[in-house]
């Protein structure tokens, strides 16, 4: 079993189900709403824990009801929150419209992850404990470098989804070992709105990068190889929300057990297949079991 620790952020999703998003201007009546535990951190903590990673979670929450109800859905999902503080305020929320096609649009508000600007006293070493790190941008960006400047000294592997979509330091990139953007992160980052050529461009900055492109699958690219593209599963998307974070959760699962990165790749394609056929993020995330199935057949 690998050692995983997420620092990163803890929402409660709001999620509202139209046949068709509202453009600017226009109301539309939705057919359904959920209140879903969510953030990109949590996300990928459960997607990982689920996955058959050892999961630790870095985090704050805020003291109210959401921030209980988020702790408990990580526990309950296996993921160790011995470090997610409780922040004075109110929790991170993301407000998501998802139509009948699966696509989403999402605003996320930080709320007690705002207070994450920082490593706390003992959060070295608890990641220094770690195979891996897995990051995103839903906390400062003080405490994202923070991170990744303690795993590199302690030679844990660094992950990195570049969510949401922006410009990073120079320094931040030179301490990610593999950097997981989507065709528009990438896009941000390289200025290139070419998959290949953007990973290409960003192995300038970091040895190895993975570019999700949604139904087409992940393109890899490594310094020294020609890229090498890996296909989605063809099925029908209900919900594409938290699809890109069951997919790195179990991609570091799979690289943290030492799978070969086609085969990693083929493994976290499976778990996301699995996730867009249901509504929802974290409570879409499949188990290892309904996996492997699905990477056996």
């Amino acid at each position: 079993m690998t050692d995983i620790v997420v620092l990163g952020s803890t929402n409660m999703d709001l999620v509202t189900y139209v046949e068709k998003a509202p453009q600017r201007g226009e109301t539309v009546t939705g057919r359904e709403f959920r209140t879903i535990p969510g953030g990109k951190g949590a996300n990928q903590a459960i997607a990982a824990a689920r996955a058959g990673g050892n999961v630790l979670m870095i985090g704050a929450v805020g003291n109210d009801a959401y921030g209980t109800h988020l702790r408990s859905t990580l526990e309950h999902s296996g993921v160790d929150t011995d470090d997610l503080r409780t922040a004075e305020g109110p929790s991170g929320t993301a407000h998501i419209v998802v139509d009948d096609e699966g696509g989403n649009a999402i605003v996320v508000i930080p709320g007690a992850n705002g207070t994450l600007d920082h490593l706390s006293p003992g959060d070295e070493g608890v990641i220094a404990s770690a195979d891996t790190l897995l990051l995103q941008l839903e906390i400062p960006l003080a405490a994202v470098l923070a991170g990744a400047r303690a795993a590199r000294r302690h030679g844990v592997r660094t992950i990195l989804t570049p969510a949401p979509a922006q410009p990073l330091p120079g320094e931040l990139l030179a301490a990610i070992d593999l950097l997981v953007p989507n065709e528009h992160e990438a896009t941000t980052l390289t200025g290139r709105t070419d998959p290949r050529e953007a990973a290409t461009a960003l192995l300038d900055q970091v040895p190895e990068v993975v570019v999700t492109l949604g139904a087409s699958g992940s393109l890899y690219a490594t310094r020294g190889a020609d890229p090498l593209t890996v296909p989605a599963p063809k099925v029908t998307a209900v919900d594409s929300t938290g699809a890109g974070d069951t997919f790195v959760g179990a991609l570091a699962v799979a690289v943290g057990e030492g799978r070969p990165m086609r085969d990693a790749l083929r493994w976290a394609a499976e778990a996301a297949a699995l996730s867009v056929q249901r509504e929802g993020a974290s409570v879409s995330m499949p188990y290892r079991p309904e996996i492997e199935e699905r990477y056996a057949s």
